[in-house]
């Protein structure tokens, strides 16, 4: 599969090793990734980033990914993307009811990533993919 043209991409995750390899990857693809660790890290920090994409764990320290959507409010020009543990029905509908776009079920595959990726880069270049 194509690597997804570059995108700024925002993570949050509290896993110091599941952020290090996200960072690691995201970065050697051409990615520019910021990062942050707690919901309230994410929500100082996220508005001012510039990032197109949002890759948010749902179990935070401090709160959880649903949370923090709520609290970010709309995101126009973003790509929300929610990654969890969670796998049951209700958590991949609570995460598209907060407005995530997707919802990646870890662990999560290199190709499960890079194509929810190659679709926000398609929606930051003005062609959405039809789902």
């Amino acid at each position: 599969m194509n690597a997804p043209s570059s995108l700024r991409i925002f993570i949050v995750e509290n896993h110091a090793d599941t952020l290090k390899w996200l960072k690691l990857y995201l970065e050697q693809r051409g990615h520019t990734v910021c990062a942050a660790s707690t919901l309230n890290e994410a929500v100082e920090s996220f508005p001012s980033s510039g990032c197109n994409v949002l890759i948010s764990d749902i179990g935070l320290p401090d709160g959880d990914g649903w949370k923090l959507m709520e609290r970010l409010g709309p995101l126009p020009g973003v790509f929300p993307i929610a990654m969890s543990g969670f796998g049951m029905n209700a958590d991949s509908a609570s995460s598209r009811a907060v407005g995530y776009r997707h919802h990646l079920l870890k662990p999560f595959t290199v190709a499960e990533l890079t194509a929810v990726l190659k679709e926000a880069a398609n929606e930051a270049a003005g062609s959405p993919v039809k789902v």
